[in-house]
Order: C-alpha cells, then sequence, then structure tokens
C-alpha cells in the first residue's frame, strides 16, 4: 500500500514539473487585452506591434510586410497561420519568443474552434494587405 502511494505522488511530481516546464516556455501577452475577432488590424495592434512594429516593418520580430516579396510576390498565407496558430515554429522566432496565438485565442474565444479560425484568418488578411507591392 505504501509504495502505491509513493509511485502516485511520484507519478503527480513529475506531471506537475512537466506542466510547469511547458507553461514557462509558453509567451502569453500580459495583461491579456481581448479583442474584436473580426478586426484584424486592431488584433495586430494590440498582439503583434510590440514586435513586429506598428508599421508590420519589423522590431524585434521580422519585417511582415515583405513576406510576399520573399516568397515570389506571393503572399505565403497557409504558412502565415500555420505560424499564428502555433503549428510553425520559425528560425527567426527562436524557441519561444513568438506567442501561440491559437492557444491565445482558443482561451480569449472559450474555446470556439470558430472564434479561433475566424481570429487568425482575419490576422492573415490583415497582414496580406500590409505586403509591399
Amino acid at each position: 500500500m505504501h509504495r502505491t502511494s509513493l509511485l502516485f505522488f511520484l507519478i503527480g511530481v513529475i506531471l506537475l514539473l512537466a506542466l510547469t516546464q511547458i507553461l514557462s516556455s509558453t509567451t502569453f501577452p500580459s495583461p491579456l487585452r481581448i479583442t474584436s475577432a473580426s478586426s484584424g488590424e486592431e488584433m495586430f495592434a494590440v498582439y503583434c506591434s510590440s514586435c513586429h512594429g506598428a508599421s508590420a516593418k519589423g522590431g524585434s520580430g521580422p519585417d511582415l510586410t515583405t513576406l510576399a516579396k520573399r516568397n515570389d510576390g506571393r503572399f505565403p498565407a497557409a504558412r502565415v497561420k500555420e505560424t499564428i496558430r502555433g503549428d510553425t515554429r520559425l528560425d527567426a522566432h527562436g524557441p519561444s519568443d513568438m506567442p501561440v496565438w491559437g492557444q491565445v485565442f482558443r482561451y480569449i474565444g472559450s474555446g470556439s474552434q470558430l472564434e479561433i479560425d475566424v481570429r487568425i484568418n482575419n490576422l492573415t488578411g490583415y497582414i496580406r494587405s500590409l505586403q509591399e507591392k
């Protein structure tokens, strides 16, 4: 009986340490400001401009106005969406510099996949509108 209790205690400690490590390596905005899901511009200003600059020309994060230019004139919408969602990690962002906005949007939208998709689509559309000609 004592061994079983000790085993469960050790498993609990390991799980707690793993969860702590995961949460500490994920960057979230603080404090989290809720924006309109329909406004890519507002989301960019609140969530992205601190790293990518108000005009998206870069700062501590890369210039987002040249994404199409760097991709033979085609805006890489799928890659942008994957990056925002957190499905893709870019070398330019390092191991954990860019927040995983899919998780943040899931929290803001109370887990609604539809709202997450609307936010990511609208934010991607706004970034597309900022591309240099």
